[in-house]
């Protein structure tokens, strides 16, 4: 099991316990400086509250200082995943079949370089999203990524 699983298997239960969800844990390299980004919301509609991710952020540091899985300094940022969430696991797949999405493609395919459309399955790291005009098959290697379009139909 790599460090961000174990980090996502200490931090979940303890985001889970302050009333909230996590999106996803990302650990993410931006110049010289490394972050580890946890993304929270809540099921109920209501959105992330600054209040929320102080919270999670003094839970979840004083966990990471306990467990001491990274070895190098970093930042920790916890923040609410915002309106537009990018759909990165297949359990956020699998949660927004017939939602509506934005897919930017790696490269033109047939003739487009972005689809917006409903989210018809998920299968095998394939996606089927329904356009206005058709229904196309894409896999998630194509895709540079997919996002939800309206928070509303979450």
């Amino acid at each position: 099991m790599d460090v961000l699983n174990k980090i996502r298997r200490n931090v979940e239960p303890i985001v889970l316990g302050l009333g909230l969800n996590v999106w996803d844990i990302l650990f993410e390299k931006e110049g010289k400086n490394k972050f580890l980004r946890v993304y929270i919301f809540k099921t109920d509609g209501l959105f992330v509250t600054l209040d929320d991710c102080e919270k999670v952020s003094l839970a979840v540091s004083k966990k990471l200082d306990e467990i001491d899985l990274i070895d190098e300094r970093y930042f920790l940022e916890v923040s609410s995943v915002g309106t537009q969430r990018k759909l990165t696991q297949e359990k956020h797949f699998v949660n927004s079949i017939d939602k509506d999405v934005h897919v930017k493609l790696k490269k033109i395919y047939e003739g487009k370089r972005h689809l917006r459309g409903n989210l018809k399955a998920y299968e095998d790291g394939n996606i089927k999203i329904q356009t206005d005009d058709e229904v196309y098959t894409i896999n998630l290697k194509d895709c540079l990524y997919v996002k939800l379009e309206d928070l509303k139909k979450i």
